[in-house]
Protein backbone atom coordinates (compact mmCIF):
# COMPACT_ATOMS: atom_id res chain seq x y z
CA UNK A 1 0.00 0.00 0.00
CA UNK A 2 1.47 3.11 -1.18
CA UNK A 3 1.60 6.32 1.21
CA UNK A 4 1.30 9.51 -0.69
CA UNK A 5 0.11 13.04 -0.02
CA UNK A 6 -3.03 14.04 -1.90
CA UNK A 7 -2.32 15.97 -4.86
CA UNK A 8 -5.47 18.51 -4.31
CA UNK A 9 -4.10 20.19 -1.19
CA UNK A 10 -0.66 21.23 -0.42
CA UNK A 11 2.00 18.98 1.63
CA UNK A 12 2.23 20.29 5.30
CA UNK A 13 4.69 19.97 7.99
CA UNK A 14 4.26 16.66 9.89
CA UNK A 15 1.28 15.48 7.90
CA UNK A 16 1.75 12.46 5.61
CA UNK A 17 -1.59 10.41 4.39
CA UNK A 18 -1.98 7.02 3.16
CA UNK A 19 -5.27 6.30 1.29
CA UNK A 20 -6.85 3.17 0.56
CA UNK A 21 -9.93 3.00 -1.73
CA UNK A 22 -12.66 0.11 -2.11
CA UNK A 23 -11.60 -3.07 -4.20
CA UNK A 24 -8.10 -1.80 -5.10
CA UNK A 25 -4.66 -0.48 -3.89
CA UNK A 26 -4.89 2.88 -5.59
CA UNK A 27 -1.73 4.38 -7.47
CA UNK A 28 -0.42 7.90 -6.98
CA UNK A 29 -0.98 8.42 -10.85
CA UNK A 30 -5.09 7.24 -10.25
CA UNK A 31 -5.40 9.46 -7.95
CA UNK A 32 -4.24 12.23 -9.87
CA UNK A 33 -7.04 11.54 -12.53
CA UNK A 34 -9.28 10.97 -10.21
CA UNK A 35 -8.87 14.51 -8.69
CA UNK A 36 -9.09 15.81 -12.09
CA UNK A 37 -12.32 14.01 -12.44
CA UNK A 38 -13.89 15.43 -9.55
CA UNK A 39 -12.27 19.07 -9.87
CA UNK A 40 -14.07 19.37 -13.43
CA UNK A 41 -17.48 18.10 -11.82
CA UNK A 42 -17.60 14.62 -13.44
CA UNK A 43 -19.27 12.24 -10.91
CA UNK A 44 -20.92 11.86 -7.74
CA UNK A 45 -18.52 13.23 -4.89
CA UNK A 46 -17.88 10.04 -3.14
CA UNK A 47 -18.06 9.70 0.63
CA UNK A 48 -15.35 10.04 2.93
CA UNK A 49 -13.85 8.83 6.60
CA UNK A 50 -10.46 9.73 7.84
CA UNK A 51 -8.79 8.23 10.96
CA UNK A 52 -6.04 10.16 12.61
CA UNK A 53 -3.10 9.17 13.65
CA UNK A 54 -1.23 10.92 15.98
CA UNK A 55 2.13 9.74 17.36
CA UNK A 56 6.09 10.27 17.42
CA UNK A 57 7.07 9.38 13.71
CA UNK A 58 10.43 10.84 14.25
CA UNK A 59 12.66 11.83 17.17
CA UNK A 60 14.00 9.43 20.44
CA UNK A 61 10.98 7.20 19.99
CA UNK A 62 10.44 7.87 16.71
CA UNK A 63 10.58 3.87 15.88
CA UNK A 64 7.63 2.97 18.46
CA UNK A 65 5.32 5.58 16.86
CA UNK A 66 6.58 4.35 13.65
CA UNK A 67 5.31 1.03 14.51
CA UNK A 68 2.25 1.79 15.76
CA UNK A 69 1.28 3.71 12.24
CA UNK A 70 2.78 0.35 10.78
CA UNK A 71 0.03 -2.08 12.70
CA UNK A 72 -2.76 1.17 11.80
CA UNK A 73 -2.19 0.85 8.20
CA UNK A 74 -2.35 -2.71 8.37
CA UNK A 75 -6.11 -2.76 9.70
CA UNK A 76 -7.37 -0.14 7.40
CA UNK A 77 -5.63 -2.24 4.15
CA UNK A 78 -7.61 -5.64 5.83
CA UNK A 79 -11.20 -3.65 6.11
CA UNK A 80 -10.60 -2.30 2.31
CA UNK A 81 -9.55 -5.72 1.57
CA UNK A 82 -12.74 -7.67 2.63
CA UNK A 83 -14.95 -4.90 0.73
CA UNK A 84 -16.47 -3.61 4.14
CA UNK A 85 -16.85 -0.04 2.57
CA UNK A 86 -18.10 0.33 -0.60
CA UNK A 87 -18.62 3.41 -2.10
CA UNK A 88 -16.75 4.95 1.15
CA UNK A 89 -12.91 6.35 0.69
CA UNK A 90 -11.13 5.58 4.03
CA UNK A 91 -7.99 6.94 4.45
CA UNK A 92 -5.24 7.33 7.50
CA UNK A 93 -3.79 10.79 7.71
CA UNK A 94 -0.61 10.76 9.73
CA UNK A 95 0.86 13.50 12.51
CA UNK A 96 4.10 13.83 13.85
CA UNK A 97 3.46 15.02 17.44
CA UNK A 98 7.41 14.76 18.18
CA UNK A 99 6.29 13.99 21.47
CA UNK A 100 6.45 17.04 22.23
CA UNK A 101 3.32 18.81 24.07
CA UNK A 102 3.27 21.70 21.92
CA UNK A 103 3.44 20.24 18.64
CA UNK A 104 0.68 17.95 19.33
CA UNK A 105 -1.33 21.39 20.23
CA UNK A 106 -0.48 22.17 16.54
CA UNK A 107 -1.58 18.53 15.62
CA UNK A 108 -4.57 18.76 17.49
CA UNK A 109 -5.61 22.12 15.57
CA UNK A 110 -4.94 20.39 12.50
CA UNK A 111 -6.77 17.70 12.75
CA UNK A 112 -10.08 19.70 14.50
CA UNK A 113 -10.00 21.60 11.61
CA UNK A 114 -10.90 18.28 9.06
CA UNK A 115 -14.24 17.83 9.15
CA UNK A 116 -13.89 14.20 7.57
CA UNK A 117 -11.89 12.81 10.71
CA UNK A 118 -14.05 10.67 12.55
CA UNK A 119 -11.06 9.75 15.05
CA UNK A 120 -7.92 9.98 16.53
CA UNK A 121 -5.48 6.90 17.33
CA UNK A 122 -2.74 8.75 19.45
CA UNK A 123 -1.19 10.19 21.51
CA UNK A 124 1.59 7.88 22.68
CA UNK A 125 2.71 10.85 25.63
CA UNK A 126 0.56 11.83 28.38
CA UNK A 127 1.91 15.15 27.80
CA UNK A 128 0.79 15.00 24.27
CA UNK A 129 -2.34 13.41 24.89
CA UNK A 130 -3.68 15.37 27.91
CA UNK A 131 -3.64 18.79 25.80
CA UNK A 132 -4.24 17.70 22.70
CA UNK A 133 -7.65 15.58 24.21
CA UNK A 134 -8.28 18.65 25.42
CA UNK A 135 -9.21 20.17 21.94
CA UNK A 136 -10.47 16.83 20.71
CA UNK A 137 -13.70 16.98 23.20
CA UNK A 138 -14.12 20.63 22.51
CA UNK A 139 -14.62 19.24 18.79
CA UNK A 140 -16.02 15.88 19.99
CA UNK A 141 -13.78 13.45 18.26
CA UNK A 142 -13.12 10.58 19.92
CA UNK A 143 -9.34 9.82 20.61
CA UNK A 144 -7.95 6.55 21.94
CA UNK A 145 -4.51 6.17 23.14
CA UNK A 146 -2.20 3.11 22.61
CA UNK A 147 0.11 4.40 25.63
CA UNK A 148 -0.53 7.24 27.41
CA UNK A 149 -1.08 6.36 31.08
CA UNK A 150 -0.94 9.22 33.22
CA UNK A 151 -4.49 8.64 34.95
CA UNK A 152 -5.05 12.87 34.20
CA UNK A 153 -6.01 12.12 30.91
CA UNK A 154 -9.33 10.71 31.35
CA UNK A 155 -9.63 11.25 34.85
CA UNK A 156 -10.15 15.24 33.28
CA UNK A 157 -13.29 13.78 32.13
CA UNK A 158 -15.21 13.61 35.40
CA UNK A 159 -14.70 17.08 36.81
CA UNK A 160 -18.06 18.82 36.50
CA UNK A 161 -15.70 21.96 35.33
CA UNK A 162 -14.68 20.28 32.10
CA UNK A 163 -17.79 21.16 29.89
CA UNK A 164 -17.16 19.03 26.95
CA UNK A 165 -18.17 15.55 25.44
CA UNK A 166 -16.08 12.56 26.95
CA UNK A 167 -14.35 11.70 24.42
CA UNK A 168 -11.15 10.69 25.34
CA UNK A 169 -10.47 6.66 25.64
CA UNK A 170 -7.14 4.35 26.11
CA UNK A 171 -6.40 0.56 25.50
CA UNK A 172 -3.68 0.36 28.10
CA UNK A 173 -4.10 0.42 31.70
CA UNK A 174 -2.93 3.48 33.66
CA UNK A 175 0.08 4.79 35.96
CA UNK A 176 -2.04 4.40 39.12
CA UNK A 177 -1.90 0.58 38.68
CA UNK A 178 1.84 0.49 36.91
CA UNK A 179 3.01 2.43 39.96
CA UNK A 180 1.14 0.38 42.62
CA UNK A 181 2.44 -2.69 41.02
CA UNK A 182 5.93 -2.26 41.14
CA UNK A 183 5.65 -0.81 44.48
CA UNK A 184 4.29 -4.29 45.49
CA UNK A 185 7.11 -6.19 43.98
CA UNK A 186 9.58 -3.76 45.51
CA UNK A 187 8.44 -3.84 49.16
CA UNK A 188 7.02 -8.07 48.47
CA UNK A 189 9.01 -10.11 46.48
CA UNK A 190 12.23 -8.31 46.56
CA UNK A 191 12.02 -7.13 50.06
CA UNK A 192 13.54 -3.87 49.91
CA UNK A 193 12.70 -1.10 52.19
CA UNK A 194 14.91 1.63 51.54
CA UNK A 195 14.72 2.78 47.64
CA UNK A 196 15.40 6.11 45.62
CA UNK A 197 13.17 7.21 42.94
CA UNK A 198 13.59 9.00 39.64
CA UNK A 199 11.58 10.44 36.88
CA UNK A 200 12.30 12.30 33.87
CA UNK A 201 9.67 15.38 35.03
CA UNK A 202 7.30 14.34 32.11
CA UNK A 203 3.78 13.74 32.80
CA UNK A 204 4.06 10.15 32.39
CA UNK A 205 7.36 9.75 33.78
CA UNK A 206 7.01 12.03 37.13
CA UNK A 207 3.58 11.00 37.23
CA UNK A 208 4.11 7.18 37.15
CA UNK A 209 7.16 7.73 39.68
CA UNK A 210 4.56 9.49 41.93
CA UNK A 211 2.24 6.55 42.03
CA UNK A 212 5.09 4.23 43.21
CA UNK A 213 6.34 6.42 46.04
CA UNK A 214 2.77 6.69 47.51
CA UNK A 215 2.10 3.15 47.03
CA UNK A 216 5.93 2.39 48.53
CA UNK A 217 5.51 4.73 51.76
CA UNK A 218 2.07 3.45 52.13
CA UNK A 219 3.45 -0.07 52.39
CA UNK A 220 6.05 1.23 54.95
CA UNK A 221 8.91 1.47 52.81
CA UNK A 222 11.22 4.71 52.64
CA UNK A 223 11.65 7.20 49.88
CA UNK A 224 15.52 8.25 50.26
CA UNK A 225 15.11 10.70 47.45
CA UNK A 226 12.67 11.78 44.64
CA UNK A 227 14.84 12.95 41.71
CA UNK A 228 13.97 14.79 38.51
CA UNK A 229 16.24 14.49 35.24
CA UNK A 230 15.65 16.51 31.67
CA UNK A 231 14.73 14.67 28.73
CA UNK A 232 17.89 14.71 26.80
CA UNK A 233 20.37 14.68 29.05
CA UNK A 234 23.36 11.98 28.85
CA UNK A 235 25.42 12.69 31.68
CA UNK A 236 24.37 11.22 35.31
CA UNK A 237 26.93 10.68 36.87
CA UNK A 238 27.30 12.85 39.60
CA UNK A 239 23.51 12.43 40.47
CA UNK A 240 24.35 8.79 40.70
CA UNK A 241 27.29 9.06 43.25
CA UNK A 242 25.05 11.31 45.24
CA UNK A 243 22.43 8.48 45.36
CA UNK A 244 25.10 5.80 45.83
CA UNK A 245 26.13 7.41 48.81
CA UNK A 246 22.61 7.22 50.34
CA UNK A 247 22.86 3.52 50.16
CA UNK A 248 19.28 2.49 48.95
CA UNK A 249 18.56 -0.53 47.79
CA UNK A 250 16.32 -0.09 44.58
CA UNK A 251 15.94 2.23 42.55
CA UNK A 252 13.46 3.14 40.92
CA UNK A 253 12.72 4.93 37.33
CA UNK A 254 9.76 6.70 35.53
CA UNK A 255 10.83 7.52 32.03
CA UNK A 256 11.73 6.53 28.81
CA UNK A 257 14.25 3.85 27.77
CA UNK A 258 16.72 6.60 26.26
CA UNK A 259 17.62 7.94 30.07
CA UNK A 260 16.72 4.75 31.19
CA UNK A 261 19.57 2.38 29.88
CA UNK A 262 22.14 5.06 30.13
CA UNK A 263 20.94 5.42 34.10
CA UNK A 264 21.59 2.09 34.13
CA UNK A 265 24.60 1.79 32.37
CA UNK A 266 26.36 4.53 34.65
CA UNK A 267 24.75 3.21 37.54
CA UNK A 268 26.57 0.21 37.27
CA UNK A 269 29.98 1.68 35.76
CA UNK A 270 29.41 3.65 39.14
CA UNK A 271 29.03 0.66 41.53
CA UNK A 272 25.65 1.39 42.07
CA UNK A 273 24.58 -2.23 42.20
CA UNK A 274 21.43 -2.67 43.47
CA UNK A 275 18.19 -3.39 41.42
CA UNK A 276 16.86 -0.92 39.16
CA UNK A 277 12.68 -1.13 37.99
CA UNK A 278 12.28 0.94 35.34
CA UNK A 279 8.62 2.06 33.48
CA UNK A 280 6.73 0.26 30.54
CA UNK A 281 8.73 3.00 28.22
CA UNK A 282 11.82 0.70 28.94
CA UNK A 283 10.76 -2.33 27.10
CA UNK A 284 12.60 -1.94 24.15
CA UNK A 285 15.59 -3.46 22.67
CA UNK A 286 17.19 -0.24 22.13
CA UNK A 287 16.91 -0.13 26.26
CA UNK A 288 19.19 -3.15 26.47
CA UNK A 289 21.62 -1.48 23.68
CA UNK A 290 22.32 1.52 25.42
CA UNK A 291 22.47 -0.11 29.24
CA UNK A 292 24.90 -2.47 27.37
CA UNK A 293 25.64 -6.19 28.72
CA UNK A 294 26.44 -5.19 32.61
CA UNK A 295 22.61 -4.54 33.14
CA UNK A 296 22.66 -6.53 36.62
CA UNK A 297 19.20 -6.90 38.33
CA UNK A 298 17.18 -5.05 36.35
CA UNK A 299 12.93 -5.35 36.20
CA UNK A 300 10.31 -3.32 33.88
CA UNK A 301 6.53 -3.08 34.30
CA UNK A 302 4.27 -3.75 31.24
CA UNK A 303 1.11 -2.08 30.77
CA UNK A 304 -0.98 -4.96 29.79
CA UNK A 305 0.75 -7.61 27.73
CA UNK A 306 3.07 -7.60 24.41
CA UNK A 307 1.94 -9.15 21.78
CA UNK A 308 4.71 -12.07 21.90
CA UNK A 309 2.66 -13.18 25.47
CA UNK A 310 -0.79 -13.14 23.76
CA UNK A 311 -2.54 -15.87 22.18
CA UNK A 312 -4.77 -13.24 20.14
CA UNK A 313 -1.93 -11.88 18.95
CA UNK A 314 -0.46 -14.56 16.82
CA UNK A 315 -1.98 -14.06 13.44
CA UNK A 316 -1.65 -9.95 13.78
CA UNK A 317 1.96 -11.18 14.14
CA UNK A 318 1.92 -13.06 11.41
CA UNK A 319 0.54 -10.75 9.38
CA UNK A 320 2.36 -7.83 10.20
CA UNK A 321 5.50 -10.04 9.51
CA UNK A 322 4.04 -10.75 6.62
CA UNK A 323 3.85 -7.10 5.27
CA UNK A 324 6.79 -5.52 6.68
CA UNK A 325 9.03 -8.47 6.66
CA UNK A 326 11.97 -6.06 7.54
CA UNK A 327 10.49 -4.93 10.65
CA UNK A 328 10.10 -5.91 14.18
CA UNK A 329 6.70 -6.10 15.74
CA UNK A 330 7.10 -3.32 18.57
CA UNK A 331 5.78 -3.71 22.03
CA UNK A 332 2.78 -0.97 21.49
CA UNK A 333 1.89 -2.08 17.66
CA UNK A 334 -1.33 -4.20 18.57
CA UNK A 335 -2.60 -1.44 20.72
CA UNK A 336 -2.56 0.68 17.48
CA UNK A 337 -4.24 -1.98 15.16
CA UNK A 338 -6.54 -3.17 18.02
CA UNK A 339 -7.42 0.58 18.11
CA UNK A 340 -8.02 1.27 14.33
CA UNK A 341 -9.98 -2.06 14.13
CA UNK A 342 -12.26 -0.50 16.91
CA UNK A 343 -13.07 2.65 14.31
CA UNK A 344 -13.28 0.34 11.66
CA UNK A 345 -16.32 -1.52 13.62
CA UNK A 346 -17.86 1.46 14.87
CA UNK A 347 -17.78 3.46 11.20
CA UNK A 348 -18.91 0.19 9.30
CA UNK A 349 -22.15 0.30 12.04
CA UNK A 350 -22.94 3.88 12.35
CA UNK A 351 -21.47 5.72 9.90
CA UNK A 352 -19.04 8.80 9.78
CA UNK A 353 -20.51 10.59 12.65
CA UNK A 354 -18.44 11.52 15.51
CA UNK A 355 -20.94 11.45 18.10
CA UNK A 356 -22.45 8.41 17.31
CA UNK A 357 -19.14 6.95 17.16
CA UNK A 358 -18.40 8.04 20.69
CA UNK A 359 -21.64 6.32 22.20
CA UNK A 360 -20.36 3.02 20.56
CA UNK A 361 -16.71 3.66 21.79
CA UNK A 362 -18.99 3.85 25.39
CA UNK A 363 -20.77 0.70 25.26
CA UNK A 364 -18.16 -1.32 23.33
CA UNK A 365 -17.07 -5.01 23.60
CA UNK A 366 -14.42 -5.53 21.03
CA UNK A 367 -13.03 -9.10 20.62
CA UNK A 368 -9.75 -8.91 18.80
CA UNK A 369 -5.78 -9.08 19.52
CA UNK A 370 -5.96 -7.94 22.81
CA UNK A 371 -8.80 -10.54 24.16
CA UNK A 372 -12.10 -8.30 24.76
CA UNK A 373 -11.90 -4.27 24.94
CA UNK A 374 -14.14 -2.26 26.67
CA UNK A 375 -14.15 1.08 28.83
CA UNK A 376 -14.99 2.17 32.13
CA UNK A 377 -16.81 5.57 32.74
CA UNK A 378 -13.60 7.38 32.44
CA UNK A 379 -12.72 5.91 29.21
CA UNK A 380 -10.06 3.78 30.72
CA UNK A 381 -9.79 0.03 29.52
CA UNK A 382 -11.41 -2.46 32.17
CA UNK A 383 -8.33 -4.78 30.98
CA UNK A 384 -5.66 -3.70 34.08
CA UNK A 385 -3.15 -5.99 32.97
CA UNK A 386 0.38 -5.59 34.62
CA UNK A 387 3.32 -7.62 33.28
CA UNK A 388 6.42 -7.66 35.00
CA UNK A 389 9.71 -8.78 33.32
CA UNK A 390 13.80 -8.93 33.90
CA UNK A 391 16.59 -9.02 31.87
CA UNK A 392 18.91 -12.26 31.32
CA UNK A 393 20.95 -12.73 28.62
CA UNK A 394 19.87 -9.98 26.93
CA UNK A 395 16.78 -10.69 26.63
CA UNK A 396 13.37 -9.36 28.40
CA UNK A 397 12.20 -12.35 29.88
CA UNK A 398 8.81 -12.06 31.99
CA UNK A 399 9.03 -12.78 36.00
CA UNK A 400 5.67 -14.74 36.36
Amino acid sequence: MNAFHNPIEPVKDSEFETTLWEGSVTKKVLSVLFGGFLLAGCGPREKEAKIAIALPLTGDIAALGQGIRRACVLAVEEAVKAGRFPGMKVSLVEFDDRSDPKEAVNVANRIVSDPAIIGVVGHFNSGCAIPAGALYAQAGIPMVSPAASNPELTRQQLSPAWGRPRTLFRVNTTDDVQGVVAAEFAAGPLKKKRVVVMHDKTAYGQGVAEEFQKKFLALGGTVLSFDGIQVGDKDFKALLTRIKAQNPELVYFGGIYNEGGLLVRQAREAGLDVPFIASEANFDPEFLRIAGPGVGEVYITFLGRPPQLLESARQFIEKYKLRWPQDEVKAYDHYGYEITNIFLDALEKVGPDRAKIVDYLRHVRHEGVLGVTSFDEKGDTLNKTITIFTVKNGKFEPVS
